[in-house]
This record gives C-alpha cells, sequence and structure tokens, in this order.
C-alpha cells in the first residue's frame, strides 16, 4: 500500500481489505458518470469482473466502489476510503475522484494494468486503508516533440494513459518545428503535404556522419486532434498546443516559400529540413506572414479549446533579418532598435491577438525579451533564470529547466547509454529537482503554475525510445509536480527506489520500454551513434 507512486499527502492502513467479486459494482454519483465508465472500463479488461452500474452505495454493498463529489476538498482534491464498508472515493471535482481511481488501480496491483486477465480465479482485493490527497501544482506537464520524430495517434494516446498513470494533467504537444508540421490546417493544405515528410533524416546528434535515407513523417488530421483532445480531456487531462513562430519554421517555409526571406534567400529551394539545430531559415517579419498564422491559429484555436496556445518563440536566428532589406525596414518602421526588438514584436503581435480571443500566450524563455502583455506566460527552459524574471515581473511561469529535466538527457555516463545527449541526469536527480527557486518571494511563488518535464525527439527514433528516455524518469518527476516534498537534499530516495521496485511490475504490465536499473537492455543500445554527451554538474542557473 505504501509502494504509491506519487506518494500521497497521508495514507493510513487498517487491518482488512475488500474484496472484489461478480457481484461488485461501481456506484458513480451526479457528474462521476465519466470516471466510472473509465474505471469500469480498466477494471473489466484486467479482472474480467463486469463491474456493473449501481444506483447508490449504502451500507450493504461491501464489496462496491463508490465515486462522489465531496465540496469540501480542493479541485483536485481526493480521499480514498477502503474499509467493510467497500471502497469509496471522493473528489473535491470529477478530476479529484480521477485521480483518486488512478490510486485504487495502484492498491489492486500490476495487474490491474493489464489489458485482459492472466487468472479469471484470481481473487481481487484491496486492502483497507484511507488516503488523503491533494496535488502541489496545478500545472504537472509532459512535452513530447512528435516533430523531430512523428509518432502516430494511437502512440499518442498510450502516452495520455501513462501521464493519466502518473497523474499528469497537461500535454504540450510541439507540433511543429525545422524537421515537420503535423497538424492539418484546411486552408493551407501544403503545409501537410509538403511540410509533414522530409526525404532523409541524420541519425544521431547533429555532427554524427550517420543518415537514414527513406522518407519520415506523418500528420494529425483535424479530426485524429479532436480524438486527441477528448481523449486527454477524459482524463482529465488539458492539451497545449506548440505552433512554432518566428524561428524553427523551416518545413512551413518549405510548403509556403513567400513565409521566408525571399530577399534575402531563394525560399524555392528549401525543404523539410532532415538535419538537426537551429536552422537559419526563420520567417520573414511581413504583414503576409501575420495573416497567414492568424489563419492557422483560427483553426488551432477551433481543435484546442484549452486557455493557453504555446507559440514557441526560442532559438530565433537573426542572420537572415540582418540581411534582409524588408526586416530592416521593418525594424525602422516599428522603431524596434534592432533584430531582438523585431522578434518581441512578432510575439507581442500574437500575445495581443490570442488575448482579444480568449486565450493565453504561453511561450520559451526568450518571449520575456521585449516585454509580455500581462497574461502571458513563460516556459522557462534556459534554466531557472528566465522562470525567475517572469515571476518578478508578474508572468506566471511553468519550470522546465533543460539541465534538470530535458528528459532525452542521458540517464547515465556508462559506454552503453544509447546516442548520450547532455548532462547526465539520474532517477535520483530528478527525484530530487525543485521547481521553484528560493530566490523568489512570497508574493513571486503563486506565479509558478507548476513544472513539466520535455522530451525532445531528435535521437528518438520510435517509440521505444522515447519509453526508455521518459522512464523512469518521469515517474520520479510525477512525484516532484505532485507530491508536498521536503527539500531536494532531504527527499528519501531509498524509499522512492523502494516503491519504485513494485512500480516497474506496473510498467511492464503496461508495455512501456523503460530502462532498467542495471543498464540498457542490448536492443535499447545504439552502438557507435554519435552523441552529444555534456561531462560534469549542470550548472544550477
Amino acid at each position: 500500500m505504501t509502494e504509491l507512486i506519487p506518494a500521497p499527502r497521508s495514507a493510513v492502513n487498517g487491518f482488512g481489505e475488500v474484496r472484489l467479486t461478480a457481484h461488485s459494482r461501481i456506484y458513480a454519483g451526479s457528474g462521476m458518470e465519466g470516471v466510472g465508465h473509465w474505471l469500469r472500463t480498466v477494471l473489466w479488461q484486467a479482472t474480467g469482473l463486469p463491474f456493473r452500474e449501481g444506483r447508490e452505495l449504502d451500507d450493504t454493498d461491501e464489496d462496491g466502489i463508490g465515486l462522489q463529489l465531496d465540496l469540501g476538498l480542493g479541485p483536485e482534491e481526493y480521499r480514498l476510503v477502503s474499509d467493510p464498508s467497500g471502497v469509496l472515493i471522493e473528489g473535491g471535482s470529477a478530476a479529484g475522484v480521477f485521480w483518486g481511481a488512478q490510486t485504487l488501480r495502484q492498491l489492486l496491483g500490476p495487474e490491474a494494468y493489464r489489458k485482459a486477465p492472466l487468472d479469471r480465479a484470481r481473487t481481487w482485493t484491496v486492502p483497507h486503508v484511507t488516503v488523503e490527497d491533494t496535488p502541489r501544482f496545478r500545472w504537472r506537464g509532459l512535452m513530447l516533440d512528435v516533430a523531430r520524430h512523428f509518432m502516430p495517434k494511437e502512440g499518442v494516446l498510450r502516452y495520455l494513459d501513462l501521464m493519466a498513470a502518473h497523474k499528469l494533467n497537461v500535454f504540450h504537444f510541439h507540433l511543429t518545428d525545422d524537421q515537420g508540421w503535423r497538424v492539418e490546417i484546411k486552408r493551407y493544405p501544403r503545409l501537410t503535404e509538403v511540410g509533414s515528410w522530409r526525404a532523409r533524416t541524420k541519425f544521431g546528434h547533429r555532427a554524427s556522419p550517420l543518415w537514414e535515407e527513406k522518407p519520415h513523417g506523418g500528420f494529425y488530421t483535424q479530426d485524429d486532434i479532436r480524438e486527441i483532445v477528448a481523449y486527454a480531456a477524459e482524463r482529465h487531462i488539458s492539451v497545449v498546443p506548440e505552433i512554432d513562430v518566428p524561428g524553427h519554421s523551416q518545413a512551413a517555409i518549405a510548403a509556403y516559400p513567400e513565409l521566408g526571406n525571399t530577399d534575402v534567400i531563394d525560399t524555392t529551394s528549401l525543404s523539410v529540413w532532415g538535419n538537426w539545430g537551429v536552422s537559419h531559415n526563420v520567417l520573414a517579419p511581413t504583414d503576409n506572414t501575420l495573416r497567414f498564422y492568424e489563419g492557422v491559429f483560427e483553426e488551432v484555436l477551433g481543435l484546442f479549446p484549452g486557455e493557453f496556445i504555446h507559440i514557441g518563440g526560442d532559438e530565433c536566428a537573426k542572420e537572415q533579418w540582418r540581411e534582409s532589406p524588408t526586416a530592416q525596414a521593418r525594424i525602422e518602421e516599428l522603431g524596434a532598435g534592432d533584430e531582438d526588438g523585431l522578434q518581441s514584436w512578432f510575439v507581442r503581435h500574437f500575445d495581443t491577438w490570442l488575448t482579444a480571443r480568449g486565450r493565453r500566450l504561453i511561450g520559451w524563455d526568450e518571449i520575456l525579451e521585449g516585454g509580455l502583455a500581462p497574461g502571458a506566460a513563460v516556459s522557462s527552459w534556459r534554466g531557472y533564470a528566465g522562470g525567475i524574471t517572469a515571476a518578478r515581473a508578474g508572468h506566471d511561469v511553468v519550470m522546465c529547466p533543460e539541465q534538470q529535466v530535458y528528459l532525452d538527457h542521458r540517464q547515465h555516463d556508462g559506454p552503453d547509454e544509447p546516442v548520450p545527449i547532455g548532462y547526465v541526469r539520474t532517477l535520483e536527480d530528478v527525484f530530487r529537482f525543485e521547481p521553484v527557486p528560493p530566490e523568489l518571494g512570497p508574493k513571486e511563488v503563486p506565479h509558478v503554475l507548476g513544472t513539466q518535464a520535455n522530451l525532445w525527439t531528435e535521437v528518438m527514433e520510435d517509440e521505444g525510445r522515447v519509453d526508455y528516455q521518459a522512464f523512469p524518469r518521469l515517474a520520479a518527476f510525477a512525484e516532484v509536480a505532485w507530491s508536498a516534498l521536503p527539500a531536494p537534499a532531504e527527499r528519501d530516495f531509498a524509499d522512492f527506489e523502494r516503491r519504485m521496485t513494485a512500480h516497474y511490475g506496473r510498467l511492464d504490465a503496461l508495455g512501456v520500454g523503460y530502462r532498467p536499473p542495471t543498464g540498457p537492455r542490448p536492443w535499447q543500445q545504439r552502438p557507435g551513434v554519435l552523441g552529444r554527451p555534456i561531462e560534469g554538474t549542470p550548472p544550477n542557473v
């Protein structure tokens, strides 16, 4: 029972168990029908028990499961009580009840994560226990880059299930980049007809001599996106789409050459980029570009109903703007001062545009340069500094420093680590990550919406590689995002490792290709493929 991940606020063991049988029912109170349907489905798949729908939970249903609202609890708070009268999960909202249902699934054991029962004669029990729990942060995110290596829709749905199992609730969907455009925009069909495919792909770090000489790509239709968003909503996960501007845009320029700096290069010669790094081919700062992307965002708003829209805003190379008479004229016209001011103008335009439509812009911390509208938020990726600056200026911030929670960074310094990138970030390193920097004062801390782990997929060519980089570290990150932990040095990693022993069984049942504690399995290695390891301890910046 004490093997729960993330660790709950409080758990008190009893002295018996609730036995689930073919007569057990699930009683979903008003507003809990969706959670009831989800729980009934996953438990029926794993156990073979029918879990018929009940009308109300009473004292005679000692093998029943009740789901109901308690307005005295916080929005995502829950209370799970398993005692002689059955199992009751109460939450401050349907989301709270859903997180309680995830805890119930953990209490049933790893086999509860199977898609079919292993033994129909097995006895299923829930230990008598009272769990009271609530999340530390409202934003508990995972960023998945599907632009560098495309993940088909079924893989995305699977990752939403994995997020839900770990009580993560924000899916940052990185949909566009130099290497591919992954979302259908009906008014601009060439974005996917041309922009979603590249002729070949660099294998390993950009300095690697290896290429995979075959086309790579794919995209999500608008119906695919609607399905993904609806599937996420059923699991109380909000989806934040990212459409990159003005940098990381070569795939869009390859599809529509007029979007690029045509007075500097022949943009008609560009193709979707097969290499990694920062492309110099960025959007031209013209009215035509603004109108084009307003059209893109209009369709994006119709597909993603959430509060935030991510516009990227990072790593915009300025070389072409410096050489472009059009860009220089726009700088003078705006009184922007220089190319950095021009990028700030570009970001502020969409900040204003999204605000007028009731949405909030969020972007990587470069968007701070030049000032933001009051409602804009910042993803602090280059370290803590951007988040500190944002919070002190009154902006909300999501902490995702690359030195700490970029899960594409290597997990070990051993020679068998596949395509080693960045600093070594072990399971313990992630477990000791602290999202709120001590520099922030009491009035600034509330601006930290939460935290996010990022998975950039340049060297993750398939779902197995994504699994390897994400797990088991995403389990540690989930605990950091959810649980009220002590200071990093005081955290009990030995206890977390003990709980992970059980959790590996859950991951096995879910078919997750995680990195074993003893090192990569032979098929997880990539011998001879060049990476970019960085030695030493990452700076705390």
